[in-house]
C-alpha cells in the first residue's frame, strides 16, 4: 500500500469545519504540509498554497497561479486532473491527502468541459481515449459533431422555441367523456394545458459494394488462453484412476435468437493455465448466405466426469486395484465463460485475422444453455482477470469482402388469391405459437399480399424469413423499402432482439419518428434497454434518441439518468458512456443542472451511509438528531438547495426542510427528505432516497400503471390512479416521490384500534378515517375517489401479478384515492414461506374496502355493482391492448431484472389477460377471479393480522 494516510469516503463526510493535513507538491520540487478546511474550494486552497510558497526557495521560478492545476489520486486509484477549482476538497475525496501542482497544458475551457463530463457520467474520458478501437473513435467524432450541430441550431431558436425546449408543456391525459361516475361540481377556474409536438427527421442511406467469395468455411482456427491470477500447489497425490476435467470451446452462428446452422465444438484438452487447441472449426453455411447482423458466439466449458458405482440387479462384480473399485462414468458440462463477436465490422467488412476476446463469466438463467446470443458483443473490459479466447478469422479472398447493399428484386411470385382466407387466419392468430412448415411457405409466397393488405403482420413475415439464404434476405430487404409505415405498437415489436437486421431496425425507427414527445417519454425506458441489443455503436436508435433528447430537455433529462444509472455495468459502460458524452457536448447548459443533481445525490448517499453507521449505536430520536446536525452543514445545505427535482425537472427544490427530514426503519434506512417548492402555494415536496435497493422493477411497474391510466382515459374511464415518480440513479440507488397527505392502511387501522391483533379486522377504520379527513359533503366525493381507484388497482395488480401485498404497501390519500407502493414482486413471482404461497387471492379486495365502497351500508348493492362494472370495463380495455404490454415487457428482458428474465415470466401476462380466449370467455374468466378475491378475502385479513403484529410501527 502506498505511504500516507488513507482517506476512505466516510472520512470526508465528517464535520465540515474540521481541518485536514494535506501534502502539496509544487512544480519546483518544494514540499509543503498545510492544514486546510475540508470544505475549502480548490481555488481557495491554491491561494493558501501560494501565500506559503512565497517564503520557500525557488518561488521566483513559479508562474502565475492560473498557469497550474491540481492533480490527485482518486478513489479508483487513477490520477485525476482537477480543472474545476470551484469544487470543494470534501467533494473530490482524494484517496490520499496529497495534491500536486502541475503546469496547465492545452485549451483550459476544453479541458474543464472534459473534466465536468467525466465527473457527470462517472467515467473518465481518458478511458475512451485509451481504447484502441477505430469504431469507438469514429463514433465519438461522428456523434460529437452531430450533437454540436444540434446545439448550434438550438442557439438560433426564437425565444418561444427556446422556452418550448427548456420547459416543454405537458398535456395531462384526460378521459374523453364524463361518464365515469364522478360527481362534478361547477368551478370558477378552468386550467388548460397546451402541448407542442416535434416533427420527424430523415434517416441517412448508405450504399456499399459487394464482393462474394466461394469459400465455405468461416472460422479457420481457434485457440484459447485462460490466464489465472494465482497458482496453488497440489495437496494430494493424483493417480490415474482420478478423472481429469476437460476444457471445450463451443461455437455457434446466430442471427438474433435464430441459429443459422449447427453449433460446432473443439476437441477436449486437459485443464491448464493456457490451454491451446489450434483447431479449425467449420460451419455448414456459405459466406454469401451470412446475414449482415450474424454474430459468432463462443462458450468455454469444462467437461467434468462424475464417478458413479456400477449398478447390477444380480451380483455386484468388484475388480479392485488396491482399495479402489472401477466405476462407471457420467459427464456434465460446467460453463466457465462466454463471448460474442460480430462477423462483419462496423464498416460492413468481413473480419479477418487474429483477435483476442476477453470473456464474460456470468451466464443467463434461462434454460441453462452454454451459448448466450442475447449477450453483448463487447468484450469484458476487466482484462486482467477475464479468460481470453484467441481466434483467427481466415482470409476468405485475396481482397476484402464487404456485405452488399440491398438490390431491387423483381416480383416473380404469383398472387395466390385462393389462399387469402387461409393467410388471414394465420396472420390474425393472437397466440404466438410456432407456424407449421406449410404455413411458413404460404406466408413467404404471399409476402406482397401481406405488404398490401396486412402490413402490420411484418413481424411474422420476418420471423419465417430464412436469414441463412442470401436470396431470401435480399428479397426481404428489397420488399422492406416499399413497406407502408407501421403503427407504434408494431414498430416497437421490431426492436426486439429477434429482429437484428439493420434495415429492419432503421424501418422501425422511421415509424417511431412520428411519436410525440409525450408518447416517446412513455416508452423511453424500453428504448434505452433496446440499445443493449445493438451490435454496433453507430445505429439509428442512438441517433434518434439523441436527436429527440437535444430537442426536448425533459426527454434529455430522463435519457441521461436512464443511461447514467447503468454505468456500473461493464457490458454497457462503454456504449452508454459514449452516448452520455455526446449528449453532454450537445447540451453544455444542461450539464450544470445535471451536475447540481449529481452533487445532491452524492450528499444523500453520504448522509445515508452516515445514518446506517450511527443508527445501531443510538435510539432513533438520537440518530435523527445527528442526521439533522449533519444536514445543517454548509456543504449539505448548499448541495440540497436550488436544484431541479430529478423525479420531475419542472419542479424547483428551493431549500431542504431539515426539521421535517427523517429516515425510515427498514434495513437500508431510506432517507425521507422534504423540500420547499419554488411554486407559490406549491407546498412541500417529499423525496425518498434509497441506497441498497434496485428500483428498476418499481420503475417498470409504475410505467405500466401510468400507461394503463392513459389507455383507460382514452376510453373515457378515469380511475384516479396515482403513478408516483420513481427513478433509478445508480447501482442500487434511486429516488421515490412521496405522495403527500396520505397514509398506509396499517397505520390507519392501528391508530383506530387499541391492539395490533384486532386492527386488521376493524372494518370501520378506513371509513372513519375518510370521514375525519372529508367532513360534510366532501365525504361522498372521497368515497367515489376510493371506489374508482380501488377498481383501477384491483385490475392493475391482477394483470401485472403484483405480489407481497400487505397493509403497509397499500395507501390512501386524504382525498380518498387508494394506491399501491413497493413493487418488489411481479408477474406472478409470489413469496412463499415454508413452501406455502403467501398470495392466496388474485388481488386485494377486502370487506373493509367493500364497506367503504358501500358507504358503510350492508345492503348498498348498487354501489358495489357499479364498482364491479368499473373493474370489468377496465380489464377489457387492457385486454384489447394486450400485445402492447407483451412487447414492452419483452423489450425489458435486456434489463436483467430477476423476475423478468425469460419467456415464462411474460407468459403470466398472456394468462392474466386471457389472450388466447374470446372476449366472452375472458370476461367470464375475470369474473371468476373477482369472486374468488372477494370470497377468499378473509385470508388476506389473516395475513394482515400477522403483519400488523410482527411490524407494529404505527406513526
Amino acid at each position: 500500500m502506498p505511504p500516507g494516510i488513507y482517506c476512505p469516503m466516510e472520512f470526508w463526510s465528517k464535520g465540515e469545519n474540521q481541518n485536514i493535513q494535506v501534502d502539496f507538491l509544487l512544480p519546483t520540487g518544494i514540499y509543503l504540509n498545510l492544514s486546510v478546511p475540508c470544505n475549502a474550494s480548490l481555488g481557495a486552497i491554491k491561494q493558501v498554497v501560494w501565500k506559503h510558497a512565497q517564503y520557500e526557495p525557488l518561488y521566483h521560478m513559479l508562474s502565475d497561479p492560473e498557469a497550474y492545476v491540481f492533480t490527485c489520486i482518486n478513489q479508483t486509484a487513477e490520477q485525476q486532473e482537477l480543472e474545476d477549482e470551484q469544487r470543494r476538497l470534501c467533494d473530490i475525496q482524494p484517496f490520499l491527502p496529497v495534491l500536486r501542482l502541475v503546469a496547465r497544458e492545452g485549451d483550459r475551457v476544453k479541458k474543464l468541459i472534459n473534466s465536468q463530463i467525466s465527473l457527470l457520467i462517472g467515467k473518465g474520458l481518458h478511458e475512451f481515449d485509451s481504447v484502441q478501437d477505430p469504431e469507438v473513435n469514429d463514433f465519438r467524432t461522428k456523434m460529437c459533431q452531430f450533437c454540436e450541430e444540434r446545439a448550434a441550431k438550438r442557439q438560433q431558436l426564437s425565444w418561444a422555441a427556446w422556452m418550448e425546449y427548456n420547459f416543454p408543456l405537458q398535456l395531462e391525459p384526460m378521459a374523453k367523456g364524463l361518464g365515469t361516475g364522478l360527481s362534478h361540481t361547477p368551478v370558477k377556474n378552468i386550467f388548460v394545458n397546451v402541448k407542442f409536438q416535434s416533427g420527424g427527421t430523415r434517416g441517412m442511406k448508405q450504399e456499399r459494394g459487394i464482393l462474394f467469395s466461394g469459400v465455405d468455411s468461416l472460422l479457420h482456427s481457434a485457440s484459447c488462453r485462460v490466464f489465472a491470477d494465482r497458482s496453488s500447489p497440489c495437496g494430494f497425490m493424483v493417480f490415474s484412476y482420478f478423472f481429469s476435467p476437460q476444457l471445450v470451446v463451443q461455437a455457434g452462428l446466430f442471427h438474433g435468437n435464430e441459429m443459422l446452422c449447427k453449433t460446432v465444438s473443439s476437441s477436449e484438452v486437459n485443464v491448464c493455465s493456457e490451454p491451446v487447441w489450434k483447431q479449425r472449426l467449420d460451419f455448414d453455411i456459405n459466406i454469401c448466405d451470412l446475414p449482415r447482423m450474424a454474430r459468432l458466439c463462443f462458450a468455454l466449458y469444462a467437461v467434468i466426469e462424475k464417478a458413479k458405482k456400477a449398478r447390477s440387479t444380480k451380483k455386484k462384480s468388484k475388480k479392485a486395484v488396491g482399495s479402489v473399485h472401477y466405476c462407471t462414468k457420467e459427464t456434465t458440462d460446467c460453463p466457465i465463460a462466454w463471448v460474442n463477436v460480430m462477423l462483419f465490422d462496423y464498416k460492413d467488412q468481413l473480419k479477418t485475422g487474429e483477435c483476442c476476446l476477453h470473456m464474460w463469466s456470468s451466464f443467463p438463467d434461462e434454460k441453462g444453455e452454454l451459448l448466450n446470443p442475447m449477450g453483448t458483443v463487447q468484450c469484458n473490459p476487466n482484462t486482467e482477470s477475464a479468460a481470453a479466447l484467441v481466434i483467427c478469422f481466415p482470409n476468405a479472398a485475396s481482397h476484402p469482402v464487404y456485405y452488399p447493399s440491398f438490390e431491387q428484386v423483381g416480383n416473380t411470385d404469383v398472387f395466390l388469391r385462393g389462399f387469402l382466407l387461409q393467410l388471414k387466419e394465420i396472420l390474425e392468430r393472437r397466440s404466438h405459437t410456432e407456424l407449421y412448415e406449410h404455413e411458413k411457405d404460404l406466408v413467404w409466397k404471399m409476402r406482397y399480399d401481406i405488404r398490401d393488405q396486412y402490413p402490420q403482420a411484418l413481424a411474422k413475415l420476418l420471423t419465417i424469413t430464412k436469414w441463412n439464404k442470401h436470396e431470401d434476405v435480399a428479397q426481404m430487404i428489397s420488399l422492406l423499402q416499399t413497406w407502408p409505415e407501421l403503427p407504434v405498437l408494431n414498430a416497437l415489436e421490431l426492436l426486439d432482439f429477434s429482429f437484428p437486421d439493420r434495415y429492419v431496425g432503421s424501418f422501425a425507427i422511421n415509424s417511431l419518428k412520428k411519436l410525440t414527445d409525450h408518447e416517446l417519454f412513455q416508452y423511453l425506458l424500453q428504448l434505452v434497454q433496446v440499445l443493449k441489443y445493438e451490435s454496433y455503436l453507430d445505429c439509428e436508435l442512438t441517433k434518434f434518441l439523441l436527436d429527440r433528447a437535444l430537442s426536448n430537455r425533459k426527454i434529455g433529462h430522463f435519457l441521461f439518468w436512464h443511461l447514467r444509472s447503468e454505468m456500473h455495468v461493464p457490458a454497457v459502460a462503454l456504449r452508454f458512456g459514449l452516448i452520455l458524452e455526446a449528449y453532454c457536448r450537445g447540451s453544455t447548459h444542461h450539464m450544470k443542472v445535471l451536475m447540481k443533481q449529481g452533487e445532491a445525490l452524492s450528499k444523500m448517499k453520504a448522509l445515508n451511509e452516515f445514518v446506517k453507521l450511527s443508527s445501531p449505536k443510538a435510539t432513533k430520536p438520537q440518530a435523527k438528531e445527528m442526521m439533522h446536525v449533519c444536514m445543517k452543514q454548509e456543504t449539505y445545505l448548499e448541495a440540497l438547495s436550488h436544484l431541479q427535482s430529478p423525479l420531475n425537472p419542472s419542479i424547483i427544490l428551493t431549500e431542504v426542510c431539515v426539521d421535517q427530514c427523517t429516515f425510515m426503519d427498514s434495513k437500508m434506512k431510506p432517507l425521507w427528505i422534504v423540500f420547499n417548492n419554488e411554486e407559490t402555494g406549491g407546498g412541500g415536496v417529499g423525496i425518498i432516497f434509497k441506497n441498497g435497493d434496485d428500483l428498476r422493477q418499481d420503475m417498470l411497474t409504475l410505467q405500466m400503471i401510468q400507461l394503463m391510466d392513459v389507455l383507460w382515459k382514452q376510453e373515457g374511464l378515469d380511475l384516479r390512479m396515482t403513478p408516483y415518480g420513481c427513478l433509478s440513479t445508480g447501482d442500487k440507488t434511486g429516488l421515490i416521490e412521496v405522495v403527500m397527505h396520505s397514509d398506509t392502511i396499517a397505520n390507519i387501522q392501528l391508530n383506530k384500534s387499541n391492539m395490533a391483533a384486532t386492527a386488521a379486522f376493524n372494518k370501520d377504520a378506513l371509513l372513519n378515517w375518510l370521514k375525519s379527513k372529508n367532513p360534510g359533503d366532501a365525504l361522498e366525493q372521497a368515497i367515489e375517489e376510493f371506489t374508482l381507484s380501488c377498481a383501477g388497482y384491483c385490475v392493475a395488480t391482477y394483470v401485472l401479478g403484483i405480489g407481497d401485498r400487505h397493509s403497509d404497501n397499500i395507501m390512501i390519500r386524504e382525498t380518498g384515492q387508494l394506491f399501491h407502493i413497493d413493487f418488489g414482486h411481479f408477474l406472478g413471482n409470489f413469496k412463499t414461506k415454508f413452501g406455502i404461497n403467501r398470495e392466496r387471492v388474485p388481488f386485494i379486495l377486502t370487506y373493509d374496502f367493500v364497506h367503504v365502497i358501500q358507504q358503510g351500508k350492508t345492503n348498498n348493492s348498487e354501489k358495489f355493482e357499479r364498482f364491479r362494472g368499473y373493474c370489468e370495463k377496465a380489464y377489457m380495455i387492457l385486454r384489447r391492448h394486450g400485445p402492447l404490454f407483451l412487447h414492452l415487457f419483452a423489450l425489458m428482458k435486456a434489463a436483467g431484472l430477476p423476475e423478468l428474465s425469460c419467456s415464462k415470466d411474460i407468459q403470466y401476462l398472456k394468462d392474466s389477460l386471457a389472450l388466447g380466449k374470446t372476449d366472452e370467455e375472458a370476461l367470464k374468466h375475470f369474473r371468476l377471479k373477482f369472486n374468488e378475491a372477494l370470497r377468499e378475502s378473509w385470508k388476506t385479513k389473516v395475513n394482515w393480522l400477522a403483519h400488523n403484529v410482527s411490524k407494529d410501527n404505527r406513526q
